[in-house]
């Protein structure tokens, strides 16, 4: 079976945040924004949804529940969704868990924000790992509560965790719940199972819950298998695990997340609160492509690791002072283009306004982003090859490597 993850999907007119809500997710509305080309043009490079169709099963499968005219409110109460999931799970990261402990998300933020609420007491504080997703600061806020960074250590490229720093923090008795993204993202790291077991072992003995947002754990690079940490403390009630179909199959508009949790009274609690209804287009494709899609899977695998090789060839080649690792996971490259700035600056508005590429600095991240951009390298490689290219471009002049005009396109 192959897919055509090299086929140009326009997305105008489908209101897709990736092509036009920049202006707001990134610069609040900014009506002095100056674009170097029409928006038509423009390079989207930063929110993390993919650029490729989604899979066939779950196009079948919302096509078939959408020839039934009915589309009233519909909740997880049969079994298909837990056996398909659950399935996955074993057959994936040989994870077990009780069918009781599935719990189902408008999305992984949105569980990130009520189970900040439902953990932590006035006066907590939240601790996380940074460079981190913004989302982790803005669900500790905006429930009331001090978000606390353990800061990533960069060494011979690879990102590692400080234990002195992070046992020292996870000690303080005001923080009582860590936010842990495992994958990583930004940085892509997929934590050693020596590493989670130090973070669980730390953060038990202190009486510190962990939330595990493991939404990339299925985009490795081949040959790599992602390690729940739930996995790794069985016995534990005081893990919730947090994963999705949206990063995974590119289905974030549908707007479901499942949460695994072990603990009966948190998960009561949950129940009483937290709104139970799902999509039923949304169910019936979770179901067809946790059961079918994971031939799609591997391929687009396959795919993202060859990205991952060009966007290293072409920096090795033609910005050789970048520093760049291919992740462990994800399809979000962490570029380091400090070499080329004396001062920081807002990257983000800089590679917009000078390269007509979209992505997101590190201004954008939890602390210690640096002279960093994350570009999504989930698209098709011409439009991927044409960012590049454009993202020289507006370098030129800061010790970059000039491109010979004959080069055949990159592949």
């Amino acid at each position: 079976m192959t897919f055509d993850f090299d086929r140009i999907i326009p997305r105008t007119a489908t209101n897709a945040v990736a092509e036009d809500g920049f202006e707001n997710y990134l610069f609040g509305g900014d009506a002095d924004l100056k674009l170097p080309v029409p928006r038509s043009e423009l390079i989207s490079m930063w929110v993390a949804d993919m650029q490729f169709a989604a899979p066939q099963a779950a196009l079948d499968a919302m096509t078939e529940r959408l020839a039934h005219p009915i589309f009233g409110y519909t909740m997880n109460m049969g079994g298909e969704l837990y056996d398909a999931f659950h399935a996955w799970c074993v057959e994936r990261y040989d994870w077990r868990f009780e069918r009781e402990a599935l719990q189902v998300s408008l999305g992984v933020i949105p569980a990130l924000y009520a189970l900040a609420e439902y953990l932590c007491a006035p006066g907590d504080k939240i601790l996380t790992l940074t460079p981190a997703y913004g989302y982790f600061q803005r669900a500790a806020v905006q429930t009331g509560h001090e978000l606390v960074s353990s800061a990533l250590v960069l060494k011979d490229g690879l990102y590692e965790i400080d234990f002195v720093d992070f046992e020292a923090k996870v000690k303080d008795p005001s923080v009582t719940l860590f936010f842990l993204c495992h994958p990583h993202n930004p940085t892509g790291r997929a934590w050693t199972e020596h590493e989670l077991r130090r973070v669980g072992e730390f953060c038990f003995a202190n009486g510190v819950r962990v939330v595990s947002d493991e939404i990339h754990a299925d985009l490795l690079r081949r040959g790599k298998r992602h390690l729940p940490l739930a996995k790794l403390f069985p016995d534990s009630k005081d893990i919730v695990t947090c994963m999705a179909v949206s990063k995974t199959f590119n289905l974030a508009g549908l707007m479901l997340a499942t949460i695994i949790i072990p603990d009966p009274s948190l998960r009561a609690q949950w129940r009483e609160r937290h709104y139970p209804f799902v999509n039923p287009i949304s169910l019936a494709a979770a179901v067809a492509v946790y059961t079918e899609g994971g031939a799609w899977l591997d391929a687009l695998r396959t795919y993202l690791d060859e990205n991952f090789r060009m966007v290293a060839a072409f920096l090795g080649q033609h910005l050789q002072q970048a520093r760049f690792k291919i992740p462990d996971a994800t399809y979000l490259a962490w570029v380091d283009l400090s070499a080329y700035f004396p001062r920081p600056i807002n990257l983000t508005r800089f590679f917009l306004e000078k390269a007509g590429v979209v992505l997101e600095g590190g201004e954008m991240f939890v602390s210690n982003g640096g002279c960093h951009v994350r570009l999504n390298i989930a698209c098709p490689r011409p439009v991927l090859s044409s960012a590049l290219m454009h993202i020289h471009k507006a370098l030129a002049g800061r010790g970059t490597q000039p491109i010979n005009a004959d080069a055949r396109p990159l592949r």
